[in-house]
């Protein structure tokens, strides 16, 4: 397994590339089975999410829309507790089944208030699809992903869009802290 050191920290390979893309077109299968006559709008949490929405996107089988928001509610390893909402959302969401793509659920806070957000703006349904989701971690019942990726417990991760401090997002493998 590879090992990579950044910022002082050792981070072990815990799911290859070839883990990565059956994931992706496990979650791509279900979403496209389940909007088969719908045109979602799929919401990309940015920066962690970009990559796995590229990959899952092409692999959707549907007419669909596309945009992004990005929000922030980390520093380094740890949550803030707070979300700043960075670049808001543009596109009118009443009526609309809406899809959030993410890279990770922990807590919950993020989706927990992105949905607040959209149910008060009209919008018919949401749904949640996440690259990674650590269900010991969840806060908000309602911020339970409805397709996700893998799961795992309390390591931190980096690589496949997700960050240490706006680095590493670019590793085609996703690693966990060694220590």
């Amino acid at each position: 397994m590879r090992t990579i050191t950044e910022q002082g920290h050792t981070f072990q390979e815990w799911l290859s590339p070839a883990a990565i893309a059956r994931d992706v077109d496990q979650v791509a299968a279900q979403i496209t089975r389940d909007y088969r006559d719908k045109e979602p709008l799929f919401i990309v949490v940015l920066n962690g999410a970009f990559i796995f929405a590229s990959d899952l996107l092409r692999r959707v089988d549907l007419h669909c829309e596309v945009t992004f928001i990005r929000v922030s509610s980390y520093w380094g390893m740890a949550s803030t507790g707070r979300l700043e909402f960075i670049v808001p959302l543009q596109q009118v969401v009443e009526g609309r089944d809406i899809i959030i793509i993410e890279d990770i659920i922990d807590s919950g806070l993020t989706i927990h208030q992105l949905k607040a957000h959209l149910r008060a703006e009209g919008a018919t349904s949401i749904r949640v699809a996440s690259m990674l989701f650590k269900p010991n971690k969840l806060e908000y019942d309602d911020a339970k992903p409805d397709y996700v990726g893998h799961e795992l417990t309390d390591e931190f991760v980096i690589g496949y869009g997700l960050d240490f401090d706006g680095f590493v997002r670019n590793l085609d493998a996703i690693y966990k802290v060694k220590e």
